[in-house]
């Protein structure tokens, strides 16, 4: 180590022979220069970039624990052992709704512990590195949004380590793609401690001591809150410790909220209904993010409804993402919901030929029949008892370019590919047997009108009669995208009664109606209900979602959202004209 250089040892010579005049002036320079000597090899030897955190205030409630006491039993692919949370590999992912590769979807502990802070807040994670090939957490100023098969990515930021580097990705909220993403070459040790230091303008990120990225003037967390997800590849690794601490302001941890929400509201369309002639369950799809995160849609989806329909969680790419893994996580809370809040649960789809995760899709097709039945059963099995009702089969119906000529009027979807129409049989055979008292249904759009989609329809159910297939009843989408689509209210009745005849029940089962005219939209949704209600057999009316805020007719991957008008409550959840028009039909009954 060379400390001086030449040039500052000649200076030290020539200052000490000047000094031999005068003994006191050269034990002072002696002095001198030994404290310097001292303080160089001691600056020499520090890391060229350093850690210098404020204390952790000693005050117990600035202090949160994320682990202890908390609850990561809800989150996919994690465990909590007595030695921490234990992250294993899920994989997934969102595909575009033409089948091809789409958005990363690792799972966010929406139903466990966040934070909530004003100034600044330091995270310490511990991590034990064991199996995994890539360990990363990441930290949401609020969760995500499923779209209907598009994730909105809201800002975050994700810390993955990886072999001989550690990757910063941050997204800032205004694409699905990252804003940032950094790697750093820094070997770490198997248990190593990351610590994020954030305020609601910038981020530091920090590993064993050392500084690794730092953004300001970016507002990732300007909500106060943060989200925790996690994420494997390749194998386990363990979140041994968790926590919060304020290095300025105030920091809380905050639990989910309790799910039971009070249905007090005499006006609500649950409550109508059920004091109405025909008792009708009244329904909404329903996401489980908004549900934990966001009180107004909580407050709404227990409050008004009495049916759920999973949005998303129980379509096979967010609940099968890999060959031996079932995520049922953000199913089973949206199941834990309605049981909590008297509602009955409609399973939505149990196969489908959209949605489905690329391992399904890449499957040989001798194989995929044994795929479907293993789906069937234990999706089916795992719920038993718990929903009433399932959509086995969702749009099989072909549109004009999915169609086959040897049988034209069914979609050619990955199982029908490799089984034909038997696919329909044997998925309603599996779903039967798996629980003999659900109800099961076909459901699809377009059968509202007269023509040949409709014919193809009573067609199939005439086919699939005749082969004794254990087919309970249709669903009515009734989606009304544009004027072209509005619904005349005698003919939707005359379908409902023509199935009734062939013994088959019927529902309303993913009502939105264009807004672009309110009068006109609350006409629609008031004739679709009426409709229902007037069909002895129609079991049910559910609504495709609550509010425009999280509708499905938003457009896809837009920042900032553009959303749709479908629905009864507005994006800002304030009430429309439909939704009074089917207040005062339920009043009537």
């Amino acid at each position: 180590m060379q400390v001086f250089s030449h040039n500052t040892i000649c200076s030290v010579k020539a200052l000490v022979k000047a000094g031999r005049k005068h003994p006191n002036l050269t034990m002072l320079l002696i002095v001198i220069i030994l404290i310097a000597i001292t303080l160089l090899v001691v600056w020499d030897r520090q890391p060229t970039t350093r850690l210098n955190l404020p204390l952790v205030p000693s005050s117990s409630n600035q202090t949160g624990n994320l682990i202890s006491g908390q609850d990561w039993s809800h989150m996919a692919g994690a465990k909590q052992t007595n030695e921490g949370i234990s992250v294993m590999p899920v994989g997934l992912a969102i595909v575009n709704q033409d089948g091809t590769p789409g958005q990363a979807n690792p799972p966010v502990n929406v139903n466990g512990p966040h934070v909530v802070y004003d100034g600044t807040v330091r995270i310490d994670a511990r991590l034990k590195i064991s199996s995994a090939t890539a360990a990363a957490i990441q930290f949401y100023a609020a969760p995500p949004i499923i779209y209907d098969e598009w994730r909105y990515e809201t800002p975050s930021v994700r810390i993955s380590l990886e072999k001989n580097q550690i990757r910063i990705t941050i997204w800032n909220g205004t694409s699905d793609a990252p804003a940032i993403v950094r790697s750093t070459q820094r070997s770490f040790d198997s248990e190593t401690t990351i610590t994020t230091v954030i305020s609601k303008d910038s981020v530091a990120i920090y590993s064993g001591g050392q500084l690794i990225d730092s953004e300001k003037g970016h507002d990732t967390f300007r909500t106060g809150t943060i989200w925790f997800g996690a994420d494997s590849t390749g194998g386990n690794f363990m979140i041994q410790s968790l926590a919060a601490d304020a290095m300025s302001g105030l920091v809380k941890v905050a639990s989910a909220p309790s799910l039971t929400v009070s249905q007090s509201d005499s006006g609500s369309l649950r409550n109508l209904a059920a004091k109405s002639r025909r008792k009708l369950p009244i329904g909404a799809a329903i996401a489980t993010y908004p549900l934990l995160s966001n009180d107004s849609y909580r407050n709404l989806a227990g409050s008004q409804f009495n049916m759920l329909t999973p949005e998303n969680a129980m379509k096979a790419q967010f609940i099968h993402p890999a060959p031996n893994t079932y995520t049922f996580e953000d199913a089973d809370t949206l199941v834990n919901f309605a049981r909590q809040n008297n509602m009955q649960v409609h399973g939505h789809a149990l196969v489908f030929g959209e949605a489905n995760p690329a391992w399904m899709q890449a499957s040989p097709l001798t194989q995929r029949q044994q795929i479907m039945i293993d789906h069937i059963s234990t999706v089916v099995g795992h719920y038993k008892g718990k929903v009433a009702e399932w959509d086995v089969v969702n749009e099989p119906l072909a549109d004009n370019d999915l169609a086959d000529t040897t049988s034209p009027d069914i979609r050619q979807t990955i199982w029908y590919q490799a089984m034909g129409e038997q696919y329909i049989d044997i998925a309603f055979k599996t779903a039967k047997q798996a629980d003999p008292n659900a109800k099961l249904y076909i459901n699809d759009f377009g059968l509202e009108a007269d023509g040949d989609r409709w014919d193809s329809m009573i067609n199939l159910l005439q086919r699939l009669k005749a082969r004794g297939v254990p087919i309970d009843g249709v669903g009515f989408q009734a989606h009304v995208y544009e004027s072209g689509d509005f619904v005349d209210k005698s003919v939707l009745e005359r379908h409902m009664q023509q199935l009734a005849g062939m013994g088959l029940l019927s529902r309303v089962s993913e009502a939105d109606v264009t807004g672009d005219d309110a009068q006109q939209q609350a006409l629609q949704y008031q004739d679709l209900l009426s409709a229902c209600i007037e069909v002895p057999t129609c079991t049910s009316f559910t609504t495709w979602g609550i509010t425009d805020a999280l509708g499905s007719t938003t457009t896809l991957h837009t920042y900032p959202l553009d959303y749709g008008n479908d629905l009864l409550w507005d994006e800002n959840y304030h009430p429309k004209s439909a939704l009074s028009a089917l207040q005062n039909l339920l009043k009537s009954e």
